[in-house]
């Protein structure tokens, strides 16, 4: 690295607390004439907890600060590595069962404000997979600097990225609970649900590839604005569908965008170091009965020390 545009670390440990919010939505839609939709997103939730850092290696827990006591069924480990030349994203996701309805739409502007939070425990949805990518620039623009603090961003400036990555998904709907809960809510009404939503079991694998470009602007010092941008083609390749069938062969029409947004805020002057990061996931599953949205991410806010000064900066 260039350390006129990247000061790297100069301590051996780092204590850091983090808070960490994570975000889930599922868009479920039917395509057709009488298109319908239904949009589920949890409760927020907030963990909570201490890391350790030593070198290059850091680790840490979380736990949840409400609903401790209650079980969701949800399961969930996530892992990214911020070098200098490569990222890597690892992922597992499996959802529990507090989700709630947020948003309807049943065609023939009904109203359908009824529904509106209700909770739903109808829908499982699961991704595993990972992302790898490249930093073209890493010799004077560094990731690190915004979202591992392990350096520090002296001069702003940006790089192109280019990468590749692969997913497994799952997505199931208990249509009839589903429609027993829009019967009970609209209780004026006959509205059935549209046969491309009766999906008992959907699961496709993703693989993509991606390009995109990340900046830092380090606009005082010690301070660090961060922003990253990724958008990705990717091939969908159905494994189970009760409605659709499995795919046979390579078809354009199984080509959807996804999407990574990273975002950084962040003090560090070597010795304390604060911020926020917002990371965001997107995909998309079109076909021609049945479509789906899924973002998911997380936002973490964070405080940190580093200690036990390296020999070769000890004066």
């Amino acid at each position: 690295m260039d350390t006129t545009y990247i000061e790297p670390q100069h301590y051996v440990f780092t204590a850091m607390l983090q808070a960490t919010h994570t975000y889930d939505m599922y868009m479920l839609r039917s395509r057709g004439q009488n298109a319908q939709e239904f949009t589920f997103t949890p409760d927020m939730n907030l963990k909570l907890g201490p890391y350790f850092g030593w070198k290059w290696f850091f680790a840490g827990y979380t736990f949840e600060l409400k609903d401790m006591n209650m079980k969701n069924l949800k399961d969930e480990f996530t892992l990214s590595i911020y070098s200098s030349q490569i990222g890597i994203d690892l992922f597992y996701r499996h959802t529990g069962n507090n989700y709630k309805l947020r948003n309807v739409s049943l065609g023939n502007s009904l109203n359908t404000s009824s529904l509106e939070n209700v909770p739903f425990s109808g829908v499982k949805a699961g991704i595993t997979g990972f992302n790898l990518y490249y930093i073209f620039n890493h010799g004077h623009f560094s990731y690190p600097a915004a979202f591992s603090q392990s350096t520090i961003q002296k001069i702003s400036c940006g790089s192109w990225m280019a990468g590749v990555g692969y997913t497994q998904n799952s997505i199931s709907l208990d249509y009839k609970s589903l429609q027993s809960l829009v019967d009970e809510k609209l209780a004026s009404s006959t509205v059935k649900l549209d046969e491309g939503l009766m999906i008992n079991d959907v699961r496709y694998k993703d693989l993509k590839v991606s390009g995109g470009y990340a900046y830092n602007w380090v606009f005082a010092k010690s301070w660090l604005l961060a922003a990253s941008l990724q958008a990705a083609l990717a091939y969908k390749y159905t494994v189970a569908d009760a409605n659709e069938g499995r795919d046979n062969g390579f078809d354009f029409k199984n080509v959807n965008i996804d999407g990574v947004g990273r975002f950084g805020l962040v003090y560090n002057n070597m010795r304390w170091f604060a911020g926020m990061s917002v990371i965001l996931n997107s995909y998309n599953y079109h076909k021609p009965r049945f479509a789906t949205k899924n973002i998911f991410g997380s936002m973490n806010l964070y405080v940190g020390y580093n200690f036990g000064l390296k020999k070769k900066y000890k004066k």
